[in-house]
């Protein structure tokens, strides 16, 4: 009768239930969302770029910025936390923002953002911020290019009907002059149509946040500057609510707000502990990134343990008996 040899431990990796490796990866990704840690955010300079051209219109009423969303809720883990981070800093930091989307399903998500952000802040439609609403698709070109000329006869109603001339925030924003940065929230080349034709035609300046897949096509365009900086995917939402933690919403020892400028001796310096900021909202991408990098992690270790398994054992199978 043939004697069975021991098995080692890579002949059981290599007969792993399939299951028991689908469990880890689950609860390496659930556990993390639970329990989240402290890991290290490093800020990128394409969103560093964000923040500061963002920033330097603080408290300036000639200055704002506009968000187009243009993305539905399947990309909403990646996206929706950075608009929200940036709407907290525009809220923040005083600086006129405008929404606006040209897909139907964008709309409740512009909403859910606006609400989301302004929670915390005394902030009034029409006054500190407008959503111009959802638009059709057809008029995407008209008033895109109609923005440069005179954003009041571009879109003339605001998404409460209201006629946008008339309302405070418009006083000192006429077109693209002062609205001089628009910033494309999308998992598609949705931004392009704002680098070919806004950037090109009336040199405002342009921005991206999109999904990570998107990344290396837009890097070019980071390049040669047609693009202002970019936000990419959840990595890039995590860095920005780092830099909005850091310099917007900074405390001073006595508790209250005291926005600083950017500065990246500081940005280097400090440290933030997620379980010091109360208000989960505000540190969802950065939870998301710990989840993502203890499920990453894991896969790449299976992927190791497999291939190397596999060549274990089959130099084995292929090894002269005598």
């Amino acid at each position: 009768m043939e004697k069975i040899k021991p098995r080692n431990f890579f002949d059981r990796m290599q007969a792993l239930d399939r299951r028991y490796i689908y469990l880890v990866v689950a609860l390496s990704i659930i556990l993390p969302l639970i329990i989240p840690f402290n890991s290290k955010t490093y800020v990128t300079e394409p969103t560093e770029n964000v923040y500061k051209k963002i920033d330097s219109y603080a408290g300036r009423k000639d200055r704002a910025i506009l968000m187009c969303f243009s993305h539905d809720a399947s990309t909403m883990a990646e996206l929706f936390p950075m608009e929200v981070a940036i709407l907290r800093h525009c809220f923040e930091r005083k600086i006129p923002v405008f929404t606006i989307c040209f897909m139907p399903a964008a709309k409740p998500l512009m909403d859910y953002a606006i609400m989301t952000a302004k929670e915390d802040y005394n902030v009034q439609s029409g006054i500190d911020y407008l959503s111009f609403g959802y638009k059709p698709y057809g008029l995407f070109l008209p008033i895109l290019l109609g923005m440069g000329d005179d954003i009041s006869e571009a879109v003339e109603t605001d998404d409460q009907g209201r006629k946008i001339d008339s309302l405070p925030i418009m006083k000192e924003i006429r077109n693209y002059n002062e609205m001089n940065l628009v910033i494309d929230f999308a998992a598609s080349a949705a931004v392009y149509s704002w680098i070919i034709y806004a950037r090109a035609k009336f040199g405002v300046n342009v921005a991206a946040g999109i999904t990570a897949v998107m990344a290396a096509d837009n890097y070019p365009y980071l390049q040669t500057g047609q693009l202002t900086g970019m936000l990419s995917g959840l990595k890039g939402a995590a860095e920005y609510e780092k830099l909005v933690d850091i310099f917007a919403t900074h405390r001073d020892e006595n508790g209250n707000i005291a926005s600083r400028e950017f500065s990246k001796e500081i940005l280097k310096e400090t440290w933030i502990k997620l379980s010091d900021i109360q208000d989960r909202r505000y540190k969802t991408a950065r939870i998301g990134m710990n989840a993502q990098t203890v499920a990453h992690v894991m896969i790449i270790v299976f992927i190791l343990l497999g291939n190397v398994g596999y060549f274990v054992t089959r130099k084995k199978d292929i090894e002269p008996t005598g």
